[in-house]
């Protein structure tokens, strides 16, 4: 496969995002979806290649050839460290007791929010999807891969997934998390309403509607966001040169990490249990970048890491993984355990639901739904949606959200979401069956329960009670 079609294959995927962005201009309905460019995109190229108009019509790639879908296949797995590794960098790295501290009851409905869904697909596993519609075992572990992960986690389990036999189980992920991303937006918005108009909102007091500029993904003229600060003259290296070599340090950090974790693996135990052997390089990335970040903040470069310049480069890297992924998602795998797959997705958004509108109010003190609806969109599919939710129901950043969630961010990334427990469940049920996961997942979501309304109930039901004072002198006055 030579260089020029490699090129080429990429060139594609550009265009595409291209007309996927004149799609949500121009479409309200597709607007009103919040839709992201290369998730259409990605929807056109599956449209247009083998999975559709190559088994209806022809020919039998559809309007692509086999290098390049194979090219495509291949990129996600490659771009997933891009962006794990960028997570960190460019980032204040507090220690994590006071990130627990600023944001203690975000990380509880969190961690219960990542945990939750281990249990509840692997209660769904054992008594129904292995038992009666003959899924494999790993089926457990996709709601988090596809919800808490998104569609970069999934795609970039999927060498983990192929290698252990269960290459399908890729493209459920992959479908769950573009169920999720826009039920994400779909549900959550329809929950703000619902909460504005029943007084659960202590910012947005009527119905909200994002503006036409943001329904089309646009910023309005009169705005100025820059990409990203130069922290180097040009003259001496490009500043986004700079700052892609510094992702290349951290990527290969990380896969010296792992390569030793291998080795001890193979040294020690690797005759009675193995799990490094199947563990993706993204997580190990993601701690790559932030021994990058403590070497440069140690040495005293840690200014020219900048944190925009990073998601700059995260943000490319996971438009043309997600796009990728999508042109090459298997309708016949998701079609052929599309009972597995719709009992996964509506057992996962009423977890969601059910721990927003239950246990937020319950552990957070002040403007709980501000930030829970945060917490719910990322654990619907990406942190993008989180945050475009947290946008609508605080659209001036009055109150905490922003702050706490980005501080439960530096806590709570480097497990769930694409860290390591969801790197780690796949090889786990592979090597010992469903049940060590569920029940060590089951103690973490009964912890997290007990502990936030242990530590946090208190605080939040003398705040629920004056709110509700505060609400009846205002009524009666």
């Amino acid at each position: 496969m030579t260089a020029a079609v490699i090129g080429f294959a990429i060139l594609i995927l550009g265009l595409f995002l291209l007309i996927g962005k004149i799609i949500r201009v121009k479409t309200p309905a597709v607007q009103r979806l919040f839709l992201p460019s290369s998730i259409i995109g990605g929807f056109l190229l599956l449209a247009l290649g083998p999975q559709v108009l190559g088994k209806f019509i022809g020919p039998e790639n559809g309007l692509f050839t086999a290098d390049m879908l194979t090219i495509w296949a291949g990129l996600p797995g490659l771009l997933i460290s891009i962006v794990f590794a960028t997570l960190f960098l460019g980032q204040e790295l507090p220690k994590p007791k006071r990130a627990v501290e600023l944001a203690g009851p975000q990380l509880s409905l969190g961690i219960a929010l990542g945990s939750g869904q281990y249990v509840v697909a692997g209660i769904l596993a054992v008594a129904i999807l292995v038992p009666l519609l003959g899924a494999e075992p790993m089926v457990g572990a996709l709601l988090e891969i596809g919800f808490e992960g998104g569609h970069g986690t999934a795609a970039g389990m999927r060498p983990t997934l192929e290698e252990l036999g269960y290459s399908s189980g890729a493209d459920i992920a992959i479908g769950i998390a573009t169920v999720g991303v826009v039920g994400g937006i779909v549900i959550g918005i329809a929950l703000i309403n619902w909460a504005v108009r029943t007084g659960k909102t202590e910012i947005v007091t009527s119905n909200v509607e994002a503006s036409i500029d943001e329904q089309k993904g646009l910023y309005a003229e009169d705005e100025q966001y820059p990409a990203g600060t130069l922290t180097s003259r040009p003259a001496s290296v490009e500043p986004l040169s700079l700052h892609v070599a510094i992702v290349a340090l951290a990527i290969l950090i990380g896969w010296l990490i792992l390569e030793g974790l291998k080795l001890i693996e193979q040294a020690l135990w690797s005759d009675t249990i193995e799990i490094f052997a199947f563990v993706p390089l993204f997580p190990l990335a993601m701690l790559g970048g932030v021994a990058v970040q403590v070497m440069a903040d140690k040495v005293g470069a840690g200014r020219l890491i900048d944190a925009q310049m990073m998601l700059r480069i995260q943000g490319l890297a996971l438009d043309f993984l997600i796009i990728a992924a999508l042109a090459t998602l298997s309708l016949e795998a998701i079609g052929s355990n599309i009972g597995s797959f719709l009992i996964l997705c509506t057992a996962g958004i009423a977890l969601n639901v059910g721990l927003l509108l239950w246990l937020a109010p319950r552990i957070i003190p002040n403007y709980w739904f501000e930030r829970g609806i945060g917490d719910f969109g990322q654990s619907m599919g990406v942190t993008a949606t989180g945050l475009i939710l947290m946008r609508i129901v605080d659209p001036d950043a009055e109150s905490p959200a922003f702050e706490a969630f980005g501080y439960k961010q530096l806590v709570f990334e480097p497990f769930f979401g694409g860290g390591l427990v969801t790197a780690a469940a796949v090889p786990l049920i592979y090597q010992f069956g469903p049940w060590p996961l569920l029940i060590g997942m089951a103690v973490l979501f009964v912890v997290a329960l007990v502990g936030g309304l242990v530590i946090y109930g208190s605080a939040a039901k003398e705040q629920r009670q004056k709110d509700k004072e505060r609400q009846h002198a205002s009524s009666s006055s």
